[in-house]
């Protein structure tokens, strides 16, 4: 495979459609991770994350003719896809809390509603996000990683999309109204009130060092 537009991820999708296999192989490589922390993320469960994975990127190879460069990116297709794919199992399974639609947030219930286990597999890029997010709210400490990754799951799962597809995988608020068939605006504003939680838990947990703060 040669040239350098063949080897984007909109060439490796259109040599896909001409039924070039080694073309599958190399977008898989590229975008396997990410949509595997975007669904574990989501869903808490290490399981869940690689069934959705593993049906996300079916789905493509059955049918590569699907995505429209016209309506987004090919990482925004593949989110979108990974999103779906979430929907059904939470509709499957009563026990795992659905996506809502809404900008409103939910009741206690939906704080980390997960059933079966909840570890984040993060890797050293995603660390420099977590440590980035606690460093813009004023949460410099490396420790702090832990923190913001606990709270992340914790959010309403509207904002916990946008955290995750925005700040951990650096998607663009375009890409990732596409991906969750939304509105930029709605992108912007449940990144804001997300971050604004985020920043709330973080004091919340760390009571005595904004005393401290207060009283200097």
């Amino acid at each position: 495979m040669t040239g350098a537009i063949e080897l984007t991820d909109d060439g490796l999708v259109r040599r896909m459609a001409a039924g070039d296999e080694e073309a599958f192989t190399h977008l898989y490589r590229r975008r396997q991770g990410s949509i595997y922390r975007f669904a574990l993320h989501m869903s808490g469960n290490t399981a869940i994350a690689e069934d959705v994975t593993q049906e996300v990127f079916m789905t493509l190879i059955r049918n590569p003719k699907r995505f429209d460069p016209a309506r987004g990116t090919v990482g925004g297709f593949l989110f979108g896809i990974a999103r779906n794919h979430l929907r059904k199992r939470w509709a499957q399974d009563q026990r795992l809390v659905p996506l809502v639609d809404d900008g409103e947030e939910r009741g206690p219930q939906s704080a980390g509603a997960w059933p079966n286990g909840n570890s984040i597999r993060a890797n050293a890029n995603e660390n420099g996000h977590y440590a980035e997010l606690a460093s813009r709210d004023e949460f410099t400490s490396m420790e702090t990683v832990q923190r913001v990754r606990k709270a992340i799951r914790t959010l309403p799962d509207n904002y916990r999309e946008v955290v995750v597809l925005c700040e951990l995988e650096e998607m663009s608020y375009e890409e990732t109204a596409a991906a969750l068939d939304c509105p930029v605006g709605t992108v912007r504003s449940r990144l804001h009130r997300a971050r604004a939680i985020l920043l709330e838990k973080l004091r919340e947990a760390h009571p005595a060092r904004r005393a401290s703060a207060v009283g200097e």
